[in-house]
């Protein structure tokens, strides 16, 4: 008994998972990710050239749009292109010659961001690495002739930082998957999918479109087992839960609602979760959008706050232009997410849900016996807030403010006078930090 029960134990500590739901979902999440809180998602493809969609669609759809002759992405595209103008010309216009990865990755590191995942492939089918698979219809055969996977993933690990790949299961027209999905799973999907694994080792694979089979028509199950005990991938690769009709919010690392959209589910029930929204509507750059369509900076670090004291973490895309350059607006928002991080960043990395009783205007995380109550808008000259039972308050800070903030608790009450500051202070003003101490 003592014999198997060891050989139970090396088993698990080595990792050795089966090609099942139940032996795979035993994989805890490592911790780097419960961690990092905050990361980058981009889609960035051949859509990228039209760069268009209706203001309530994702531009990265656009060829799956324009096939329909009654949509107004079809009229935009004879208006600008004409009908006879085939979406895979797009793809030899695709340049890149202004894409500069080590800018790109100092945007992202100055933005407070600790992940970054990349398109590696949309639903579209093509490629950012030379993928065998997708021959002529890849980054390096066609249009930019680069290597846009490794080219970033390597700048960004200069950085420091984490990299993943989405990766799109299903491609709306490729003629295998309309025809035979068996044979196009095992001839061009899986064997795609591992040579990006096997040639980047990602930290993170983040694969989508999977909902018109379940998982075990994507092989998911036997795919997840080769990553974790064969593949080359990092030990603590992270994986989320697109894996098969059946799989959202219920198998894989972590879920991963869109735009608000959380759902029932184990991984929400355990706060595995990651939510996934644009600074506009689009993922991929849409030239419709104007000023207007983009969340403000305090909008987004508000967006960050209440994700994080919620258990989840925020992946925020960006949609680069067909050149390569990060628009400038995108530039911006990084950068005031980054400043507010760099001030208040200790009440978000690293940190738990609060599950404090809510209330308007705050929101909560901890990190060990420390909590923080994070106020949306500057709080006047004091606030009361309603502590668990299990908190009892020996010091108060303002994040920002080399100061002690002055206060009273009454049981599971606690009534903060906020300190008097000024512009000199220089505190981040999307959010405000009291750092509450036992």
């Amino acid at each position: 008994m003592n014999f198997l029960l060891g050989m139970l134990i090396s088993s698990a500590s080595l990792g050795a998972y089966e090609p099942n739901w139940e032996s795979l979902d035993q994989r805890e999440n490592p911790q780097w990710f419960e961690d990092a809180k905050f990361g980058i998602f981009i889609h960035w493809g051949v859509y990228a050239v039209p760069a268009w969609g209706p203001k309530d669609r994702y531009s990265e759809w656009y060829w799956y749009d324009m096939e329909n002759k009654d949509s107004q992405t079809w009229q935009f595209h004879v208006d600008t292109y004409g009908e006879d103008f085939q979406y895979q010309s797009f793809a030899s216009m695709w340049k890149t010659d202004m894409f500069d990865p080590d800018h790109w990755a100092d945007i992202f590191d100055r933005s407070g961001a600790k992940y970054v995942v990349l398109t590696s492939k949309h639903h579209e089918g093509f490629a950012l690495w030379p993928s065998a698979e997708s021959w002529n219809w890849n980054s390096v055969d066609i249009g930019p002739h680069r290597d846009l996977c490794g080219e970033l993933i390597e700048a960004v690990r200069n950085r420091g930082l984490r990299m993943g790949f989405y990766y799109s299961l299903y491609e709306w027209f490729h003629p295998l998957y309309r025809s035979d999905i068996g044979r196009y799973v095992d001839q061009h999907m899986l064997p795609q999918l591992k040579d990006l694994v096997e040639r980047y080792e990602p930290d993170i694979v983040w694969p989508d479109g999977e909902w018109e089979h379940p998982s075990s028509t994507w092989r998911s199950e036997e795919f997840l087992a080769w990553l974790f005990n064969e593949s080359s991938a990092p030990e603590d690769v992270v994986i989320n839960d697109r894996w098969g009709s059946e799989t959202r919010n219920i198998h894989g690392g972590f879920a991963t609602p869109e735009y608000g959209h959380i759902p029932e589910g184990k991984l929400i029930e355990e706060n595995r979760w990651e939510e996934c929204q644009g600074m506009g509507m689009s993922f991929g750059y849409n030239r419709n959008e104007h000023i207007d369509d983009y969340r403000s900076a305090t909008e987004l670090v508000h967006l960050l706050v209440d994700t994080v004291s919620r258990g989840g973490n925020l992946l925020l895309d960006i949609g680069p232009k067909a050149d390569g350059r990060i628009p400038t607006i995108m530039e911006h928002l990084l950068l005031d997410i980054g400043a507010w991080l760099e001030i208040n960043g200790d009440a978000i990395y690293g940190t738990t849900a609060g599950n404090f009783p809510a209330q308007e205007g705050l929101r909560f995380t901890r990190k060990g016996d420390m909590a923080y109550a994070i106020s949306l808008e500057w709080p006047g000259e004091g606030f009361e807030i309603t502590l668990p039972e299990d908190v009892e308050v020996g010091s108060v800070t303002l994040l920002g403010l080399d100061a002690d903030v002055s206060f009273a608790q009454d049981g599971v009450t606690l009534q903060v006078e906020t300190p008097v500051v000024s512009p000199a202070d220089n505190l981040a003003h999307q959010a405000y930090v009291f750092a509450l101490e036992p």
